[in-house]
């Protein structure tokens, strides 16, 4: 499904998986803040509103917080397949990418996205951003099925920089949050966008420039 290019150097290799560890322990970090059930921590915590006045709010939430940081973790043993002796492995983790997408994540990713923080901007960017999660995810499934493998390895990336998004918007918003200062309200509505744009332009590019 996905590959790293054989001419990156091995360091840089390690690097990444170093990297990629060390944001995917943050993220299985807020993920745990969550278990067992409570529905008075951490983000929670400013969304009282729906989970007094939706009783599917939180069968959503918990299934979005809780599949999320596993599409992370298969989607990136599907990159590592080759590279790392993990082929063997390829096969499945993709399996579970896929469908942990298609029938959880990204619904669920979009349902939120309806009641994002940060007025109609946000909302309006993570019903986009969930959507096409769900569309590129199913491009890479319907591509594979029909064997053409290097249509769905470009859309794998696609999927993945999106998913990568959970990461890249946590990111901006350090950033952003300590040179700038600005309202929270304002932060939602910037990182909304902020998070996973600039991820499928990158994808993007390097598609066309032939280096995935």
């Amino acid at each position: 499904m996905l590959t790293i290019k054989k001419h990156i150097p091995v360091f840089l290799r390690i690097l990444l998986i170093i990297g990629f560890g060390y944001f995917f322990w943050l993220m299985l970090k807020i993920t745990l803040e969550y278990i067992p059930f409570d529905p008075n921590v951490s983000f929670l915590m400013i969304k009282q509103t729906e989970v007094q006045d939706r009783p599917e709010y939180l069968p959503f939430f918990y299934t979005h917080v809780y599949t999320s940081v596993f599409v992370l973790l298969s989607g990136f043993l599907a990159i590592l397949r080759k590279d790392f002796g993990l082929k063997s492995f390829h096969r499945n983790m993709g399996k579970i990418y896929i469908f942990l997408i298609l029938i959880l994540a990204a619904p669920s990713g979009i349902y939120m996205g309806y009641f994002a923080n940060g007025g109609f901007l946000s909302k309006i960017s993570f019903i986009i951003l969930g959507s096409l999660w769900w569309f590129t995810t199913y491009k890479a499934y319907q591509s594979a099925r029909q064997k053409k493998f290097r249509e769905h390895k470009q859309w794998m990336w696609r999927s993945f920089a999106l998913t990568l998004s959970a990461l890249t918007l946590r990111i901006w918003k350090v950033i952003i949050v300590y040179l700038f200062h600005p309202n929270p309200m304002d932060v939602y509505q910037i990182i909304a966008w902020l998070g996973w744009i600039p991820n499928i332009l990158l994808i993007e590019y390097l598609i066309t420039k032939k280096h995935l």
